[in-house]
Parts: C-alpha cells; sequence; structure tokens
C-alpha cells in the first residue's frame, strides 16, 4: 500500500520529509498489518496563484491514479474556505484523496500540526466510515460529543464536519483559525527573503542614505523636527517603498471568479503583510547601521559646531532616523527598477507564473 504527499513547493515541500517520517511510524503502530509506504512528490501546480483556480481534489485524484498509488493527501499552501470559515483539510472518502492547507495550520510547530491533520484525514479514507459521523449520539454520549467538538474547533486541525456523500472538512472556530491561516502564509511567504531579493532597492536606499549622514543641512534638518514629523516620515517612507513594490510588480492579484474572491482577499491580505514585514526589517537594519556609521564617522565638535547646542547620543539617533526615513524613499525609486521575478520570488514562498504552471480550469465550490 503506497500513501503519497503531494506537496507544493515552498514550505510544504521542506517540512515533507519530516511529516512522512512521523505518518509512516504512525501508520505502522496502529495497524502493523497495513505496513504502508509513505513517499513525497512535489507539484508546482498546487502551490501556485494559478492553483486558487484549481480543484485539488481533482488534480490530487487524477495523479494518484497515474502513478498508482492508493492513497494520497495534498499538502498545499493555498487556503481553503467554506464561506468564512477556514478549513485545515478537506478529505473526498470516495476518491480517496485529501487536502491539507498548510497555512491553515498556523505559523509554529508545522511538522507536528501537519503530520496530525495527515493522520486525521487518512482516519477517514482508511476507515470508510464518513457517513457514520452523521448519526446523533444521545443522553451522555451526546453532551460528551459536545465538549469533544469544543476542544477540536479550539485546536489547530479544527473539527471534522460530514459534507454531501463521502466529503469529511476540518473546520476551526472562525477567530483563532482566520488568525492562523494568516499567520501561516506569511511564514510561507518568508518575509526574509525579501531583503536578499532587493538589490537594487538596497543599492538606492545606501546611495541617499550615504549623501544625508554626511550632509550638515540634513543634521540641522534632523536636529529641528520633532517626534510626530519624524514618525509620520517613517510610516510614510515604509508605505512609499511597500506600495511601489505591490503596484509596480503586479503582486496583487485579482479575482477570477466570485467563487474564489475571498480566497484570493486573503492571499492579497498575506502579500500586503509579507512586503510590511519585509520593508520594516530592512528600515531596521538601515536604521542600526546608520546609527553606527554616524557615531563613528561625524565626530561630536563639528556636530556641536553645527548644531550649536550640546550633542547627545540622541543627536546622532535623530540624525540616522530622518536619514532613514529619506534613504527608504530613495529605495522605493530602486524598487520600481526590480525585475519582476526577483520580487515574486523574493515576496512569495513560491508563486510560478501561469505559463510555467498552465492556465487551469475552473474550481469548483469544493475547495473555496
Amino acid at each position: 500500500m503506497v500513501v503519497a504527499l503531494l506537496t507544493a513547493p515552498g514550505l510544504a515541500e521542506d517540512i515533507a520529509d519530516v511529516v512522512a517520517d512521523s505518518v509512516q511510524a504512525a501508520l505502522a503502530v496502529r495497524d502493523p498489518s497495513i505496513a504502508p509506504e509513505v513517499v513525497c512528490r512535489t507539484e508546482p501546480l498546487v502551490g501556485s496563484v494559478a492553483g486558487a483556480r484549481v480543484d485539488l481534489v481533482q488534480v490530487t485524484r487524477e495523479i494518484m491514479l497515474k502513478e498508482d498509488w492508493q492513497l494520497a493527501v495534498c499538502l498545499t499552501d493555498l487556503p481553503l474556505q467554506v464561506g468564512r470559515r477556514t478549513v485545515t483539510a478537506h478529505v473526498s472518502v470516495a476518491l480517496g484523496v485529501g487536502v491539507v492547507s498548510v497555512p491553515a495550520l498556523g505559523a509554529v510547530d508545522l511538522p507536528n500540526r501537519v503530520t496530525q491533520a495527515v493522520m486525521r484525514s487518512l482516519d477517514h479514507l482508511l476507515s470508510r466510515s464518513a457517513r457514520d459521523k452523521r448519526r446523533r449520539p444521545v443522553g451522555r454520549a451526546r453532551l460528551r460529543e459536545r465538549v469533544r467538538k469544543v476542544g477540536e474547533l479550539t485546536s489547530p486541525v479544527g473539527h471534522a464536519y460530514v459534507h454531501g456523500e463521502d466529503n469529511v472538512r476540518f473546520v476551526t472556530a472562525p477567530g483563532p483559525g482566520d488568525l492562523r491561516l494568516l499567520l501561516g502564509m506569511v511564514r510561507a511567504n518568508r518575509p526574509w527573503r525579501l531583503i536578499a531579493g532587493l538589490s537594487r532597492a538596497l543599492v538606492g536606499a545606501l546611495g541617499a542614505a550615504a549623501f544625508g549622514l554626511t550632509s550638515p543641512a540634513m543634521w540641522q534638518i534632523s536636529d529641528s523636527m520633532d517626534w510626530a514629523r519624524m514618525i509620520l516620515l517613517a510610516i510614510g517612507s515604509v508605505l512609499a517603498i511597500g506600495g511601489t513594490l505591490i503596484v509596480a510588480h503586479r503582486l496583487w492579484e485579482s479575482s477570477p471568479s466570485p467563487a474564489v474572491r475571498e480566497r484570493v482577499t486573503i492571499i492579497n491580505v498575506a502579500t500586503a503583510l509579507t512586503v510590511l514585514l519585509g520593508v520594516l526589517t530592512l528600515y531596521l537594519a538601515l536604521l542600526m547601521i546608520l546609527n553606527v556609521c554616524a557615531l563613528t564617522l561625524i565626530s561630536f565638535h563639528v556636530l556641536e559646531g553645527q548644531l550649536h547646542h550640546l550633542v547627545t547620543v540622541g543627536t546622532y539617533f535623530r540624525i540616522a532616523w530622518v536619514v532613514t526615513s529619506l534613504a527608504m524613499i530613495g529605495g522605493a525609486l530602486g524598487a520600481a527598477l526590480e525585475s519582476d521575478l526577483a520580487v515574486r520570488e523574493a515576496a512569495y514562498g513560491y508563486r510560478p507564473s501561469e505559463q510555467q504552471g498552465g492556465t487551469p480550469p475552473e474550481s469548483s465550490q469544493q475547495n473555496g
């Protein structure tokens, strides 16, 4: 018996081997007579933006039949939703296929959480008894069932609901589930990669910073600014480079149909947060560098001569702060010159173009 994990490139692919080993060990303990082989395969289509328009169950089913696997679970980096409820996993018992949304499980302890989601999906696929879940318990059994549901809804994997014929969905509580999904998608995008991918923006920011840090006029301007204006300048500079990256490189996805509008909205919010975190990290790194450079290069006596008052470490910090904000605006010009491919690879964990993965047919409502 072969159980396959079909993974999206990126975060799901990174943890696939650990999850496969854990699943194989858990299955062997649960039923030694089955002794399944758990294999992993990376499938770009289930991790692309185009995947928002794909029926992930059918895609997984077709690959499973082609490869002669007995069961298959797809690990995607896309959100799954039913209305406004976050779905961590969808299981089609009749087709022998499950789909797990890795971001819906949050941003921490992912290998363990994904293993739990896969095992709960395989429980339904192996037992073939999803219809039994529809039987309503009575008496004390009903009370125990309600307590179990409350416990499952507060867990990352969520509570299993039977839907239609042999379809099972794991749904989480609206508030915590939505927050876990958003944080999970931001982690899947890996915002720390954004700085390394923005070479032209970084060069533009450093060039503007070098000029501003050595300008006596900039020292006087920084010294005369109050904290409110400095904060507004900082916010404006971060929004300037973030907005430039999103607009100039078309990171904002459009909704192809009302059926997937909410899923695309979540993707766009996660993209905006990813860019914001990446730009904030760049801002703080540049602020620290300029603080060190200011203290090292600008003499106390020279600075006092220009400002005509006693200079403290706080004075150097004000100069570095204002110069950093202005340098980030210069970095926005460099960000506009970055190649679309470089920015998209930096802003997303993995998002191939439709030309790479082909334009798939539009999804049915079962995934969203």
